[in-house]
């Protein structure tokens, strides 16, 4: 089990809501109401990048399913938290974590997106 990231908000994250932010961003829903997972395309191939079981988790092998966890985070207005409490997101184009006062940028959210998902090296 790799290192997890959850999206949170304030107001609960209701599955239909899920389906219709996720469709409207270009991402996939496969599975239901009670278990599934959200795909993003690159090329001919889907990628998950979160799981769904009455929350919203992702735990990302590559800095393109990072940015492409939080577009979809930051389209539904909620927060990307990790493991450890840092927070991720974009701001002004750039994927970012935000650690206390250290920030680190992962790199230009259109720039990451068109690299695709190449994983991290253990």
């Amino acid at each position: 089990m790799g290192y997890e990231l959850r999206v949170e908000r304030d107001a609960p994250l209701a599955y239909a809501e899920l389906a219709s932010i996720s469709a409207q961003a270009g991402f996939e829903l496969r599975g239901s109401h009670e278990a599934g997972e959200v795909l993003a395309r690159h090329g001919d191939s889907a990628h998950q990048i979160a799981t769904w079981s009455g929350r919203l988790v992702g735990q990302p092998g590559s800095d393109w399913q990072v940015a492409q966890l939080a577009r979809l985070t930051d389209l539904m207005g909620a927060r990307l938290v990790g493991e450890d409490g840092e927070a991720y997101g974009i701001r002004n184009g750039v994927v970012e974590q935000i650690n206390g006062a250290a920030t680190y940028e992962f790199g230009k959210l259109e720039e990451i997106i068109a690299a695709g998902p190449a994983d991290w090296s253990v």
